[in-house]
């Protein structure tokens, strides 16, 4: 007696998507249980080749095949374009929608990513787990304070990170964990960024162009900036920065990549000490830290404690005389008041 083939017939393909094989009645074949998931679904060609040819089709079968493929096509789209925001050839835009949070579902193939001009205030952990083939991620001009630890794990292809236009205070250690591949970092227009960690960029290998400017840092540690040999292009301008002695080496390693690494020579300005406040950062030359290596010998010690030796007996013998002075003159003057008397 002959029977409808059924997938069955070619063998397990997908162990995870459970078919209802009851073929009696439409109605059970609507209700069978239709699942997504990641393994390899059988092909169509290939399954009918394999089976008998007893006659015309099931309708019921035709029905499950364009459902299956149709199940296939949305697996292989990913999840669908985000309300709010447009999504075309891999790259998803949501900026300028008064946001408060990013959005939480995007296409797993998303290359470049914007949320810029938003009001978004943080990012939640592990959000760009997911997108694996992320390489451009837009957050500026947001509300932005910080980033989780690790949100850039399994971003391995992130080349171009936005940051500019929001509140960040520091840059801590791990705020860059695991981004080996950037290549542009825009950290600009931050006014209450203070502080950059001596290890904030450690590992950024290929980092290319860094922007600090226009932030509120008076200091930046040598460490921080030494172990990015890839550095081209570096803008610090427009921070109020302290040029004391403890700014020197890192002015030093400047002078000497001067030539190699384009810098915002000209909005760079010192802020302080007094002696040096307004001229130009990349100026200041070694005598202007001069004072910075005064160093103190022996000789110089000693010479020291004998002119202090020396004005403290001075000081006193002076006042020792003007005491004595004092008391003639009252002397003096009480005699010549009973002479008169």
């Amino acid at each position: 007696m002959l029977r409808s083939p059924t997938f069955a017939d070619a063998g397990p393909r997908c162990s995870c998507l459970p078919v209802s094989q009851t073929l009696n009645s439409m109605d059970t074949v609507l209700m069978g249980s239709l699942q997504h998931c990641c393994c390899q679904l059988p092909k169509m060609g290939d399954t009918w080749a394999q089976l008998p040819w007893p006659g015309p089709p099931h309708p019921a079968m035709l029905l499950i095949s364009l459902l299956l493929a149709a199940g296939l096509m949305h697996s292989d789209a990913g999840t669908s374009c985000p309300v709010l925001c447009t999504c075309r050839n891999q790259v998803v835009d949501c900026s300028s929608q008064r946001l408060f949070s990013v959005p939480p579902d995007l296409p797993m193939d998303t290359r470049n990513l914007s949320l810029a001009h938003n009001r978004i205030t943080t990012v939640p952990p592990g959000y760009l787990t997911c997108y694996m083939e992320l390489q451009v991620l837009d957050l500026h001009n947001n509300s932005l304070m910080e980033l989780p630890r690790g949100l850039f794990l399994h971003a391995k292809r992130l080349a171009h990170l936005d940051l500019s236009y929001n509140n960040f205070s520091h840059v801590p250690a791990d705020m860059f964990q695991e981004a080996h591949g950037l290549v542009h970092i825009d950290l600009s227009h931050n006014p209450w960024l203070r502080r950059v960690h001596p290890q904030a960029f450690q590992g950024l290998m290929q980092l290319r162009d860094l922007d600090l400017s226009y932030g509120g840092l008076a200091f930046l540690s040598l460490e921080a900036l030494e172990g990015l040999p890839g550095l081209v292009t570096l803008q610090i301008g427009g921070n109020p920065w302290v040029c004391g002695c403890t700014m020197e080496p890192l002015l030093k390693w400047l002078r000497n990549r001067i030539q190699r690494c384009t810098a915002d020579s000209q909005l760079a300005e010192c802020r302080g000490p007094p002696e040096v406040e307004g001229a130009l950062l990349f100026s200041l030359t070694e005598e202007s830290f001069k004072a910075c290596h005064l160093t103190l010998t022996l000789d110089d010690y000693l010479f020291i404690a004998f002119v202090g030796f020396v004005v403290s007996i001075a000081s006193v013998a002076t006042n020792f005389l003007l005491g004595i002075t004092a008391n003639c003159c009252h002397r003096w003057s009480k005699a010549s008041e009973e002479e008169e008397i």
